[in-house]
């Protein structure tokens, strides 16, 4: 910046227009009626006085006032505020001329003037006679000034300034000027840098110096009240700088993000009451004439839980065996802790933290929500649902009625299975394939023995399917049922008394053997044994294992004996057959029924 200098002002500046005041030779004359000086330097304020001077005649007391008592004028010797800095003195004007009206003249002096001296002072004289007292008017107006130094912008380029040392006084002449930089003096011209201050003085008067000019020193942000800002409190942010000129204050917001900035005038800035949008960084600029200095302070305003919400990842449709993640998202300071709820039941899963299934169940469905909480206050979020979709579990199937079915009745089949979208079902008849049937039941209206056989259903939906177990259908004929019956049961009666015989049969043959041997106990020599008995298709148990020689007799024993029985048919004959629990249609043309019998063996059995 360019600096110049501009020869303003003096000590003091009289402005000589005599007051003339008189009545009937009673008269006080002002040397002048404006007086302009600086403070910290002495002024003469004057005046000449004169009344009918007889013989007799004497001024008693002469005063200098600016102030009145009870409409009387106050001595400046009983102002506090003058005390030890002012003095009186008169003296008598010698005439040359006999026809000239002489007078005497009175003379203020103050030392060590200061601002508050500023003021209007009259002279009053008091005499003798009967008027008394005479007081001049309209008096001396004093203006006490500071020298001072003014900055002048350059109209056409901001940053070049000009300085210029006068005072209000505005007095003409030119008295040398003296600069002075961070106290030092200066003769010759400079450069203004914003780290120094200049002041001015006149030459000869070094003391009474101009007040320093600067840049503003660096502001000073505070916050009040200091410590934690809370929501819906009061808060000001108060700014300062040192600066002369006064500086000019300017608050802005946000200032490294322009989308946010926005700017207030004044060296404080209020917030009643403060909001969590007020948190952020606030510049303050501080500006004079010379320049700008700039300083920032951040306010953190602290706050309970807004705008909780739970948020699903993925979104939309979740199947089952996927993985899910649960956000609890919520605004506030500081951050919150979160606690979970499904169906409204508290879930021990980690504070802060969202929530994984890594292998999304349908266990897992349900409503969550959160609650958010901080030392400053709590909220709930919204429920959400969370739909896990499954392809149907194995699905069950029923007959009604159930056991035989007869031929020409109906019969309902039903399937069922969780599954999630609903499941949707189609039958099938084993090795036939679909029945061409959908739906959770199938009805057979009747039925006929080409119904018969396995049946199954398929549950299926949009995620996957599952196939029931096997459903076996018996069609029976009731008009034929009651032979087959008689059949059996006869030839059961005829397998019976055969078995019985053959036993008999057995017995007396053992005995017959038992008793030759009693007899005889040998055969002779060329005696023929008799013939071995024929068993047709039985297998008798015998203890044949030990010589004859070592043989001891044997007690009796029960022993089980496996018959064989050969039952011919006629081919597609159905027999009703004990053994399965129900009917069975074959296409062989023999069937094979056992029985078990009981053989009672004697002690003794013949070689």
């Amino acid at each position: 910046m360019h600096l110049s200098t501009a020869t303003r002002g003096f000590l003091a500046f009289l402005l000589s227009v005599p007051a003339l005041q008189g009545n009937d030779g009673w008269d006080v004359t002002y040397t002048s009626s404006y007086v302009c000086a600086l403070r910290g330097s002495t002024v003469d304020i004057s005046c000449t006085y004169k009344y009918p001077n007889n013989q007799n005649d004497k001024v008693e007391k002469t005063l200098w006032f600016t102030k009145r008592h009870s409409n009387q004028p106050v001595d400046l010797k009983n102002d506090a505020d003058y005390t030890g800095r002012f003095e009186y003195s008169c003296a008598k004007i010698s005439c040359w001329n006999s026809w000239l009206k002489c007078g005497t003249k009175c003379t203020l002096k103050i030392r060590d003037l200061r601002q508050s001296d500023s003021a209007v002072y009259k002279f009053r004289f008091i005499t003798n006679q009967s008027r008394g007292a005479f007081t001049g008017t309209p008096g001396v107006t004093l203006s006490v000034t500071d020298l001072r130094v003014e900055v002048l912008i350059h109209p056409t380029n901001p940053t070049r300034v000009q300085l210029e040392c006068h005072s209000m006084c505005g007095l003409a002449g030119g008295p040398p000027y003296i600069w002075y930089i961070n106290g030092h003096s200066m003769h010759n011209k400079f450069n203004v840098n914003s780290e120094d201050s200049y002041s001015c003085t006149v030459e000869g008067h070094e003391h009474l110096r101009s007040p320093s000019v600067y840049f503003p020193k660096t502001p000073s942000v505070r916050v009040s009240p200091s410590g934690v800002i809370e929501e819906g409190s009061s808060v000001t942010l108060n700014c300062s700088s040192d600066a002369n000129p006064v500086a000019k204050y300017t608050w802005t917001k946000d200032p490294t993000n322009p989308s946010f900035r926005h700017t207030i005038q004044g060296q404080q800035l209020f917030f009643n009451p403060i909001q969590s949008s007020d948190s952020g960084e606030y510049l303050c600029k501080a500006k004079n004439d010379l320049g700008t200095k700039s300083s920032s302070i951040s306010i953190d305003v602290k706050y309970g839980p807004k705008n909780t919400s739970v948020i699903p990842s993925p979104s939309g449709e979740i199947k089952e065996g996927g993985s899910v993640i649960l956000s609890c998202n919520s605004d506030a300071n500081p951050a919150a802790n979160y606690t979970w709820f499904k169906d409204n039941q508290f879930l021990l899963w980690e504070p802060s933290q969202p929530y994984t299934f890594d292998s999304v169940s349908s266990e897992d469905s349900g409503t969550y929500h959160c609650q958010a909480e901080n030392k400053y206050g709590y909220l709930s979020s919204n429920s959400v649902f969370i739909d896990v979709q499954y392809a149907p579990k194995t699905p069950s199937v029923s007959v009604s009625p159930s056991g035989e079915i007869e031929r020409g009745s109906s019969v309902t089949l039903s399937c069922s299975s969780e599954a999630n979208p609903a499941a949707y079902y189609t039958w099938f008849k084993e090795h036939e394939g679909s029945v061409e049937e959908s739906g959770q039941n199938y009805t057979i209206s009747n039925i006929t023995s080409e119904f018969g056989g396995n049946y199954y259903c398929q549950a299926h939906n949009a995620v996957g399917l599952h196939n029931s177990t096997l459903l076996f259908i018996v069609v029976t004929d009731p008009s034929s049922s009651s032979a087959p019956t008689t059949t059996v049961a006869a030839g059961t009666v005829a397998v019976l008394l055969a078995t019985i015989l053959l036993l008999i049969f057995l017995w007396m043959r053992r005995r017959a053997s038992r008793n030759a041997r009693g007899q005889g106990g040998r055969l002779d020599a060329g005696e023929e044994s008799p013939p071995a008995p024929v068993y047709d298709n039985v297998s008798a148990l015998t203890n044949r294992s030990a010589p004859a020689a070592q043989r001891e007799p044997i007690e009796e024993q029960d022993d089980l004996n496996y018959v064989s029985i050969r039952i011919f048919r006629s081919k597609n004959q159905e027999v009703p057959c004990q053994f399965a629990g129900a009917p069975v249609k074959s296409d062989h043309t023999e069937q094979v029924l056992y029985s078990v019998v009981n053989l009672k063996r004697p002690k003794a059995v013949p070689e």
